[in-house]
């Protein structure tokens, strides 16, 4: 298991970083995670085809960002993804920490299964439970958890990329994921949410009065040249992946607004980038600025009354609320719709009770 292998993204918080490019990285010592020598009879392709052919569940993509970082090496040397491999050539791949290998603990932690048969799972995660064991995070995780679950299915193996989760949320939003058991039913919901037929919506209350009562965002998604823990949006040019959210209002209240978004790509924070781009970043999202106070007004009660909300739902205000999909054998359209978690629920009714009492003075 690896940070390679990385499945359709959705809101997910991502455990490898890799320095900026033009970022010097011989100033910080490198550890060698991956080696592969090419054979006597190699024919000259290029280094990222060469590594996708010998990396199960890695992109293009990703091995293309990891040569802009300078962690693609060929016989010691740093290359770009053009370099073309000739034979017996060194390919090694190098991050800024030593490799860990992860095993997979099973642990006892309680899930919340809504749908569950031979082929796949619907969980409805809590928020504060981080999906995939990753830097920082090696227990306690919902793979964890599925390894205890599924400890006595025997065609089920944790390590196994083939099988598990086919997408990701964040660890502070809440809400549905379906998980594949076998690994016939991973291809296909992959597949799925690879040609965007699957249906997904999120809840999300975010700062500020939203006009419209409905509009798509777009642009590239990227993580943020200028801090590697953030992702950001490039409307213009080739740099990130392509990214479009559809959002609908569902009532405005008081200096914050409840907005249902539908993801039509699946982004690395995607929900969380894109309401920042168009001015209404999610409430108490600490990563990116929302556990500030960012609308309203500068009395001390106001003031109160916002630090009191925080305190009621102390993370992003995000749930992904429905998920649909066509069932990978049967066939059959399935769609599941999950109830808002009680510290959301509690904020937005707190901010709705607000609202009204500002009308009722006004």
């Amino acid at each position: 298991m690896n940070a390679f292998y990385e499945d359709i993204d959705d809101e997910q918080e991502e455990g490898l970083f890799f320095p900026d490019e033009g970022e010097e990285t011989g100033s910080t010592p490198m550890y060698e995670h991956f080696r592969f020598v090419a054979d006597k009879g190699q024919a000259l392709l290029r280094v990222d085809k060469f590594l996708v052919d010998r990396m199960m569940g890695a992109t293009r993509n990703r091995i293309q960002l990891a040569a802009d970082a300078g962690c693609i090496r060929v016989n010691d040397k740093p290359v770009k993804s053009n370099y073309r491999v000739k034979p017996q050539d060194v390919v090694t791949i190098v991050l800024d920490r030593p490799r860990r290998e992860l095993e997979i603990i099973p642990e006892d932690i309680p899930l919340n299964i809504v749908y569950e048969d031979e082929e796949l799972m619907i969980i409805n995660k809590p928020a504060g439970l981080v999906v995939h064991p990753g830097h920082g995070n090696y227990t306690g995780t919902l793979v964890n958890a599925l390894a205890w679950y599924l400890k006595d299915d025997p065609l089920y193996d944790p390590a196994d990329p083939q099988v598990g989760l086919v997408h990701r949320i964040d660890k502070d939003t809440s809400g549905l994921l379906v998980i594949a058991k076998r690994p016939e039913a991973k291809t296909n919901l992959s597949l799925q949410f690879f040609n965007k037929t699957t249906q997904r919506k999120y809840l999300a209350l975010v700062w500020g009065i939203v006009k419209e009562d409905e509009g798509r965002i777009e642009g590239n998604i990227a993580r943020d040249p200028r801090d590697r823990m953030q992702m950001t949006v490039f409307p213009e040019g080739d740099h990130g992946k392509t990214a479009v959210t559809h959002y609908r209002v569902i009532e405005r209240l008081g200096y914050t607004t409840l907005v249902e978004c539908r993801l039509e790509t699946g982004r690395t924070h995607q929900i969380r980038v894109h309401m920042k781009y168009i001015g209404h970043t999610l409430f108490n999202d600490e990563r990116y600025g929302g556990h500030e106070i960012l609308k309203g007004t500068r009395f001390t009660k106001y003031k109160q009354f916002v630090q009191n909300c925080f305190a009621l739902c102390p993370r992003q205000a995000l749930h992904a609320k429905t998920l649909g999909f066509i069932h990978p054998s049967t066939g059959k359209e399935m769609f599941f719709d999950s109830e808002l978690p009680e510290d959301l629920s509690q904020l937005i009714e707190k901010w709705r009770t607000y609202a009204h009492s500002k009308e009722v003075e006004e």
